[in-house]
């Protein structure tokens, strides 16, 4: 079960790689990575949907197999297997010159990709033939649609009047919906204003997932988001404020509603 206290902020470690100019490089004897595109933005255009991937690496790099996988914001692998890129001088993928350790191809961009941001992953066989990650470019996706906001209702706090004398489990749920399509909900989320009305804006997430012992909620993928936290004698007595909120990929905030509980 994932349990919280009210206010209270988790601790998050995230791991550290090396960068470059949105490359993640590692180094080689026999190759160096220069770049990768594309790392700004693309937007869908309805008479041309490719979009161009490429690579390049040093004059003098010994490179011959190069594959990359497309990460949607979901965390989604775009292409059902890796895409292989060249250095064959075909312009019909991409590629100009061949042999100048350029390597690209070409991938369709569709109108219901999500909006977001993208990574795309490279990868290097390698003499043993293992795949080796040599980089990472993020851009930003444009699918062409207008971006509507989510839209959230029903929500629940049970029990929302207790009397706290040892830890006590509630349950939070809330529909969302987005007009977009329900993978373009980022987070479904609450943050705690305490009685006297501070918060330190922590956003407590809920979760569709079907995970009944963690997240408490029933059904994964329904569009109901839920949440199982815990409070206990240490709690400020008097009546909370718990702000329910969604938000899209496209950076968008729905509607908000307030919910109180009262802490006795």
């Amino acid at each position: 079960m994932r349990k919280i206290g009210i206010l209270l902020l988790p601790l998050i470690i995230f791991g550290c790689e090396q960068t470059f100019d949105n490359i993640i490089d590692t180094v080689q004897t026999n190759f160096q990575v220069e770049s990768v595109r594309p790392v700004d933005s693309v937007a869908y255009r309805p008479d041309d949907s490719l979009v161009t991937i490429r690579i390049n690496f040093s004059p003098g790099s010994d490179v011959k197999d190069v594959f990359c996988d497309i990460i949607a914001p979901d965390e989604s692998t775009v292409n059902s297997t890796p895409l292989r890129l060249f250095d064959n001088g075909d312009v019909s993928v991409g590629d100009g010159v061949a042999g100048d350790n350029k390597f690209a191809n070409k991938y369709p961009f569709s109108q219901s990709f999500l909006n977001g941001v993208y990574s795309i992953r490279y990868f290097v066989k390698i003499n043993d033939e293992t795949m080796q990650q040599v980089a990472i470019g993020n851009f930003k996706y444009n699918n062409g649609q207008d971006n509507l906001p989510p839209v959230i209702q029903n929500d629940v706090v049970d029990p929302d009047t207790l009397v706290v004398t040892a830890a006590t489990v509630i349950f939070t749920s809330l529909d969302a919906s987005d007009p977009n399509g329900q993978n373009d909900i980022e987070m479904v989320y609450f943050i705690v204003y305490k009685p006297d009305g501070t918060t330190n804006g922590a956003k407590v997430e809920l979760f569709d997932d079907g995970d009944t012992e963690n997240s408490g909620d029933l059904v994964a993928g329904d569009g109901t988001y839920s949440r199982l936290i815990q409070v206990d004698e240490t709690n400020d007595k008097g009546l909370y404020t718990f702000e329910f909120q969604a938000k899209d990929r496209g950076g968008k905030l729905s509607n908000t509603i307030d919910h109180f509980v009262l802490i006795q």
